[in-house]
């Protein structure tokens, strides 16, 4: 399959700064739901919203572990765009794709950063199915009012796993949750409980 039949971004600049604008705006307010309106046909795999993602913040500088679960060709379609480098080892990534939720390994696979450079941590982009079954999930912390209640499709081991990383704090990981062109943000301030109804 040739590369070049999934072009980047149609406006490089431009869309890349409405996506990082949305990006960023996940993380400032956790739970709150961003879309990302860009022209752009990724390869398959891939949603929009994640290609977006990706072709905003790899580069030549970045290393990006992929799970298993990707196709060749979104491999060579991130290496042609934004040239950025690959590792099979979770630990030394700046960022890890993961196609489905279901398959997201454990955390402490991945690299939580260190007391004096916490910045140096994986960021997560995960991909998440419309059809996926959802609970009520209460989100306290740093950007949210109060509190926020959203269906999100976490397993008792995700917020198993999410705990560790609020008691570990500065330590831990930041997550991008990624639809078809939405966004999700959890950084690793935001706690994470069962709504019960």
């Amino acid at each position: 399959m040739e590369i070049t039949q999934f072009p980047g971004l149609k406006d490089p600049i431009h869309d890349a700064q409405i996506t990082f604008r949305a990006l960023l705006d996940a993380l400032s307010f956790p739970g709150r739901t961003q879309e990302i309106f860009v022209q752009l046909t990724p390869p398959p795999g891939l949603t929009l919203a994640c290609a977006a993602a990706c072709l905003t913040l790899l580069d030549l500088e970045t290393t990006v572990w992929l799970s298993s679960d990707f196709e060749p060709e979104v491999k060579s379609w991130l290496k042609f765009h934004t040239g950025c480098h690959f590792t099979e080892h979770p630990k030394a990534a700046n960022f890890a794709m993961i196609q489905k939720l279901c398959l997201l390994p454990a955390f402490s696979n991945f690299n939580w950063g260190t007391a004096e450079q916490p910045e140096l941590s994986t960021t997560l982009l995960i991909q998440v199915e419309p059809l996926e079954k959802r609970e009520s999930v209460r989100l306290e912390g740093p950007g949210i009012s109060e509190k926020r209640v959203i269906k999100l499709p976490l397993s008792s081991t995700f917020r198993q796993g999410w705990l560790e990383i609020n008691r570990s704090y500065p330590l831990g990981i930041d997550v991008f949750l990624l639809g078809e062109n939405t966004v999700i943000g959890l950084p690793r301030t935001t706690t994470l409980s069962i709504e019960n109804p």
